[in-house]
Formats: structure tokens, C-alpha cells, sequence
């Protein structure tokens, strides 16, 4: 992912609040779609789409699909490796894309990211025979301007840091939140599907359903089947870090008024993607939840007909804004929230960045179909597999930092993953790097981490 598309996508995450993508008439994309797709992108796409259907027809695959779903049965037969790709700057050079139709450079990128991913990585990455599009959906904003400020270095040049206007400055303010309503734009989406369909779709079939919620480029869509509940994750966005710490003593209630905001929005957005029809079986690399992939045998597989229901799919809970919450009053003033949210999917994946281990007990005993937990480098490793054993999944997420910038401390990564190992003896382990943006251009270094994994767990 090169620099401006990483850009992108912090900006496309700070606008969960607002629209990802409204398709509107005018918009630049949607113009862009009238625009026939040239004989030399079309030949170059379709080279491109061989060679992911290629690899999902390998025989690898299917034994893959096989351990994935074993391991999230909670019967895992090796522990399973992934790497998240997408994230990394320079995977795929915005200079190595040849195709100009704005859909197919879009696919392009995406194409490119997967087959090489599937040649260089040597991890457990999933291909399937088949293109993935989300709807593309009108999200409104909450009624208060939530402004994103990218932070910039010393010299002037845009960094990755960025902060945010936090317009609820009082309690009073949370009265300006307006009730949101929601649409999707079919036209839209269905002319996408058309266009990709007439171009490759003897190749490789292309299927609608879920949504990106963190959508950057239309056709370039890798976070489709994520339903990312982002409770706190909006509410830092609304009153800010001094918010988050001082109002639980100073303005209880209002904590509570934000919050049961957010879980309502929430909840009338999934609802209305199930009532809409719009919802497919998250239970294939779809992402599931940060980066975990969703095969799982209790739930519908990706192949199955008929209407589907929010019960038969993953949700994401997290809360990675109230760490410096007490367990008390995280208890108190979010997971009765999250719990109830939770109670609307099949499957939940708890947590991204947070330690959890201080907390992991009032989650387990809130939210009954909780199946995976992130186990992050904060966390005390030990301590979380003693509590998590084979009843649920041990979602490890490395330490990003020892492998980025210029030099990899490879010491530091080789311990990270002996830890994992030393914790894990009797859990039902996956391991999903992500978040590592910054690798110097030296792809190999991502082979070499998950050889060394593996060897490190005898695989």
C-alpha cells in the first residue's frame, strides 16, 4: 500500500462517523464507471484474475479452508499463520498498476496484492474463486462536524499520526447528536457488479454482500464482512481522551447517554442491512474480525442460499479507547453495551490493540458467544492463555514494531514468538500480523518471520 492510499485509509476510518462512500450522482467514481473499460485493461485484468483463480484452485487451499475452520471450532489440529498485507507500504507500488479505468486499477491493486501475497508470504492466506464487493452505503454524519487533523513531521511532510476536532466539548453538546438514518445504493453497486462481471466474471464470479466499513477505493475492498462495533471507538472520536478519563467521575451519566447513542446507531445499521437483504455469510476471508478470517462450521458457509440473519454471521466487539479504564468501571460503563450488541451475531472476535487480561473474565461471563480473543503485545501472554485454554481462540497479534523501519530486531521478534509459544501449550492458537506499515521495502522479511514461526512451533 503506498503512502497516499495509506492516507486514505486513516481518513476512510475516522469516517465511520460520516458516509465511506455515498455513490451519489456526481461523485467523481460513479462518473468514472460510464467510462468503457479500454481492450488493454481488460486484457491485463483477466491476466490478472487467472492467476488468482489459479491459486484458489490449488489443492492447498481447500486444506487450509479445512484447518482454519478446525481451529475455529475449537479443534485445531496447528496452529494457523497470517499476514495482513494490505496495510504494508510498497506490498503494491502505486507505480507498478497499469490498468486507467478507476474500477478495474481499483481490482488491479487488489489482484496484485493477493497473488503476490500468495508467492512471497508462505503464510496460511485463504484465495477463493471468486471476486468480493461490498454495498456501497450512505452512512450521514452524527449532526457534529467530526474533523480528522493529520499530524505532520518535523519537516512538513504528512505522517501517520492524526487527531481530531472532538466536538462534544460538554455533556450538554451530546444534544446536538442526531438520529441517523441509513441507505444503500444498489445503482451503484450493481453497475460495479456489471462492469467487473462482463470484464473477468467468466473467471472469476463476482459476489455483493456486507459492507467495508473502512472502504478506501470502490472494487479494492478488503475489510468487507466486518461488523466492527467501534462503541468507543467513536465516542474518543466525540469528547477525547480528557472525556474518556474524566467523565466517568464527573459526568457519569453522560458516558452512559454517549454510549447507549452509539449502541443504538449501531444496532439500526445492522438491523437495516438485514432487512435490506444485504447481508452474506462472513465465513470465508471475508475479514471476520481484525484480519481473522471467518471459516467456522457453526455458521452458514459462504455458499449458502436464502436470506441471512445478523445471528448467522461474525461481529467484532473491541475497546481499545478505554484501556486506561479500571476493570470496574469498564464494566460499568462499556461492556454492558458491547454484551448487548454481541447478542445480535452467531460468533463474536473480542478486541484489536488492548491488553484484556486485566478484564478478560467480566468479557467471558458477558458475552456468551465470544470465540476469539486478540492477544496483543500489551498483553500477559501466560495469564490469557491460562484463561482462554481450548474453550476459545487465542488470536495473537505480534509486535509490529520489531520488524518494521530499516532494521528488523529479530531478536526481539524471535522472543515475541517463543512467548507465544511458551503460553499457548494448551490453546487453540492463530497468529495475525498486522498493522506492520513501514518494512523498507524488503518484502522478505515477511517470509522469513512466518518461517520463523513456524519452526518456532514445530510446523
Amino acid at each position: 500500500m503506498n503512502s497516499d492510499k495509506q492516507k486514505s485509509m486513516v481518513q476512510a476510518g475516522s469516517n465511520l462517523a460520516g458516509s465511506v462512500s455515498d455513490g451519489s450522482r456526481g461523485d467523481p467514481f460513479a462518473d468514472g464507471l460510464a467510462e468503457p473499460v479500454s481492450s488493454a485493461d481488460r486484457a491485463r485484468i483477466r491476466e490478472w484474475a487467472k492467476r488468482v483463480r489459479d491459486f484458489a484452485a490449488m489443492p492447498v487451499m481447500a486444506e487450509r479452508k479445512r484447518q482454519w475452520t478446525a481451529l475455529h471450532d475449537l479443534r485445531m489440529e496447528r496452529p494457523m499463520i497470517l499476514v495482513e498485507t494490505s496495510s504494508v507500504q510498497q506490498f503494491v507500488e502505486a507505480s507498478e498498476l497499469q490498468c486507467e479505468h478507476p474500477l478495474i486499477r481499483a481490482v488491479e491493486r487488489n489482484m496484485r496484492d493477493t497473488v503476490r501475497h500468495a508467492e512471497e508470504v508462505g503464510d496460511d492466506l485463504v484465495v477463493e474463486p471468486y471476486y468480493r464487493i461490498g454495498w456501497q452505503m450512505n452512512l450521514p454524519d452524527f449532526g457534529v462536524p467530526v474533523e480528522m487533523k493529520p499530524a505532520t513531521t518535523a519537516t512538513g511532510e504528512s505522517s501517520m499520526g492524526y487527531t481530531f476536532n472532538f466536538p462534544i466539548e460538554t455533556p450538554e453538546d451530546i444534544g446536538k447528536l442526531q438520529r441517523r438514518s441509513f441507505g444503500v445504493n444498489r445503482e451503484l453497486t450493481l453497475r460495479m457488479k456489471a462492469v467487473l462481471e462482463d470484464v473477468f466474471g467468466d473467471l472469476l464470479p463476482v459476489r455483493v454482500g456486507n459492507y467495508d466499513p473502512f472502504m478506501v477505493e470502490p472494487g479494492d475492498e478488503g475489510w468487507t464482512g466486518m461488523f466492527f462495533f467501534g462503541l468507543t471507538w467513536q465516542l474518543y472520536r466525540f469528547i477525547g481522551n480528557n472525556g474518556l478519563m474524566y467523565w466517568p467521575y464527573d459526568a457519569p451519566e453522560a458516558i452512559h447517554r454517549l454510549m447507549q447513542y452509539m449502541l443504538d446507531d449501531r444496532i439500526r445499521l445492522f438491523d437495516f442491512m438485514e432487512k435490506e437483504g444485504l447481508l452474506v455469510p462472513n465465513t470465508d476471508n471475508q475479514m471476520a474480525g481484525p484480519r481473522g478470517y471467518g471459516y467456522a462450521s457453526e455458521l452458514p458457509g459462504p455458499d449458502a442460499t436464502g436470506p441471512v440473519a445478523l445471528k448467522q454471521l461474525w461481529g467484532w466487539a473491541e475497546s481499545q479507547e478505554s484501556t486506561m479504564l479500571s476493570p470496574d468501571m469498564f464494566k460499568e460503563f462499556v461492556l454492558p453495551y458491547l454484551a448487548q450488541l454481541s447478542e445480535k451475531f452467531g460468533l463474536i472476535y473480542y478486541g484489536c490493540c488492548e491488553p484484556v487480561h486485566d478484564r478478560l473474565d467480566l468479557i467471558m461471563a458477558a458475552i456468551p458467544n465470544l470465540r476469539s480473543v486478540t492477544v496483543s503485545g500489551w498483553a500477559d501472554f501466560q495469564k490469557v492463555g491460562d484463561m482462554l485454554g481450548r474453550k476459545y481462540v487465542y488470536s495473537r497479534k505480534p509486535t509490529p514494531a520489531f520488524l518494521s523501519g530499516q532494521n528488523p530486531q529479530w531478536e526481539s521478534v524471535e522472543s515475541d514468538m517463543k512467548k507465544t509459544q511458551a503460553a499457548t501449550q494448551n490453546c487453540n492458537v492463530e497468529i495475525l500480523f498486522r498493522d506492520l506499515y513501514t518494512i523498507n521495502g524488503d518484502r522478505s522479511r515477511l517470509r522469513k518471520w512466518v518461517e520463523m514461526t513456524r519452526s518456532i512451533f514445530g510446523m
